[in-house]
């Protein structure tokens, strides 16, 4: 098994047996594990991020009415399957957070979108991994709070990578 396959049977397991998983105590009864699209390396991607020259803080909505601020801090260019695209990479207290929104929202990933966080790597590059889009908490119980992803994230292109909706 690869590292990502470590990683999504450890998460599987956090969330069947954890006394923290979001999932309530009758989503665990049944529970057999998230689903994930395949690994795809070429969604694995270590990218130039053209950095703000003002961080405007952004107020983010989440699920429950509440706000989270964030700092704008980046954008940087995709392209998948073809498709030109562009994300805003925001900045909050633990560190740089990635929510998006991909064409597939409501049919094969969560409608209120999926996150990531990117790494710095030593070249001033980040490395952003959509095999690693997580499903907010708030994706397996409405009791969590979680921001909703911004316009700017909302893409008309398929991140076939990551988690896939819950049910």
């Amino acid at each position: 098994m690869n590292d990502l396959g470590v990683f999504r049977a450890e998460k599987d397991d956090f969330f069947a047996s954890h006394p923290q998983s979001p999932l309530t105590r009758e989503l665990k009864q049944g529970f057999t594990g998230l689903n994930y699209f395949d690994e795809d390396l070429a969604l694995r991607l270590e990218v130039k991020v053209d950095e703000f020259p003002e961080k405007a803080p952004i107020q983010m909505q989440t699920t429950t009415g509440d706000v989270q601020t964030y700092e704008r801090f980046g954008r940087f260019r995709v392209s998948v399957d073809g498709q030109e695209a562009e994300l805003t990479i925001f900045r909050g207290p633990h560190g740089f957070f990635l929510p998006f929104v991909d064409s597939l929202a409501g049919e094969e990933t969560y409608p209120a979108g999926r996150y990531l966080e990117p790494d710095p790597l030593p070249d001033g590059r980040y490395l952003v991994d959509f095999n690693l889009a997580y499903n907010p908490y708030c994706a397996y119980n409405e009791m969590y709070s979680c921001p909703i992803t911004p316009a700017e994230n909302r893409l008309k292109v398929p991140i076939r990578a990551g988690e896939k909706l819950f049910h």
